[in-house]
């Protein structure tokens, strides 16, 4: 059962191109299906989340992000009787316009468009679903419902949402989106936060000891560590970071609930016309606010990832000049988009690689003696 203030069929504004209804499944279902069988998913496998692609197989991708993202996402929908179909396709879709070599990739496609409008990777992912898949016959994209398209874009400028009509409305009039939107954008956070421990941990990059800093952690670790006697390695690091999503997820709920009670959300539309509704508690904001800081200078800024970051943003650089130098050197349907708009096809192009492919086009375009 569904509360009354979720998305349904019923409050639906649809499809942009009409449909006859799905058969066996509703409306939602069928966006996530339709974005699990897009081609720019799969490609999420080859894509970095922290560590590039072929620096160890057990590292996350975007896509392994993805789906956790949609199991986290998804079982908070259900404690809060919102629309899991819903919430479930904007987590799985939310990373499909991500650059290769993650947010490096996307800093540096970002400055090459700086004189051609930008790149926004949100923005990006909403272009991958509206234009760039070509599966359909009767129309470009997946045609997913508005709900979806509306998830799907957390972020977008001023100027970019006033070129989008109704869907960028909210950015200009300080409205919210569905909860189902504004709860996958958090589990994304839940997501990452963890899950980039657990990475920078395998890695070597950050240790344990370092991580005492982290009250969030700390803390769990001690109850762990209390409960469970001797516990070391893997277990103890899984059984750690398990614990924290689980507080993460709980401490949502409850806030969220609260929020809703507060605010007397009915309807969809009390939604809209609410302040951001899912949020963490204020007691465990600052924790949360220490990791990310932890994080960004511990992991992110490290050394070793930084020379991988600067590659990326040569990389990412270098084909863009190379492309917008000579559009003949792009492959044939993104010359054909480049007859309208010649900076905007290569960031489609390049936007849609994997790590390992703009690696391969960049030997094949720089590299003595690769010619193919």
């Amino acid at each position: 059962m569904l509360a009354t203030y979720a998305v349904s069929e019923a409050n639906s504004r649809g499809r942009h191109h009409p449909e006859p209804p799905p058969t066996a499944r509703g409306e939602f279902q069928r966006d996530r299906d339709r974005i699990i069988h897009s081609t720019a998913f799969r490609r999420l496998e080859y894509k970095t989340q922290v560590f590039v692609n072929h620096e160890g197989d057990l590292f996350r991708t975007r896509l392994t992000h993805s789906i956790e993202v949609a199991q986290i996402t998804r079982t908070i929908a259900r404690a809060l009787a919102l629309n899991e179909d819903l919430a479930e396709a904007i987590a799985l879709a939310h990373d499909l316009g991500h650059t290769p070599f993650g947010h490096a990739g996307q800093t540096a496609l970002n400055a090459c468009m700086k004189a051609y409008g930008g790149f926004e990777h949100n923005l990006q992912s909403l272009r991958t679903v509206d234009l760039l898949e070509e599966h359909y016959a009767d129309f470009d994209g997946l045609n997913l419902a508005y709900e979806t398209r509306e998830g799907i874009l957390k972020h977008c400028s001023r100027e970019n949402a006033s070129a989008l009509g109704a869907l960028g409305q909210r950015f200009l009039d300080g409205t919210q989106p569905s909860l189902e939107a504004q709860l996958a954008n958090l589990a994304d956070e839940i997501a990452y936060n963890n899950h980039d421990i657990d990475d920078g941990l395998r890695s070597g990059l950050i240790t344990l000891e370092q991580l005492d800093e982290v009250a969030i952690f700390a803390n769990q670790r001690r109850d762990v560590e209390a409960r469970y006697p001797g516990l070391q390695g893997r277990r103890l690091i899984h059984e750690t970071i398990r614990r924290m999503i689980n507080l993460m997820a709980v401490d949502l709920i409850d806030r969220t609930r609260h929020n809703i009670d507060a605010a007397q959300v009915r309807t969809l539309d009390d939604v809209h016309q609410a302040p951001r509704l899912v949020a963490y508690s204020d007691e465990l904001r600052p924790d949360l606010n220490r990791l990310k800081a932890f994080l960004r200078e511990n992991l992110y800024h490290h050394y070793q990832v930084l020379r991988m970051t600067d590659k990326a943003r040569r990389i990412i650089t270098d084909l863009f000049g190379a492309f917008l130098s000579d559009p003949r050197l792009l492959p044939p349907q993104y010359q054909r988009r480049a007859d309208t708009d010649t900076p905007r096809a290569i960031a489609d192009y390049i936007a849609g690689m994997t790590d390992r492919y703009a690696m391969k086009e960049h030997r094949r375009l720089f590299a003595v003696g690769e010619i193919h």
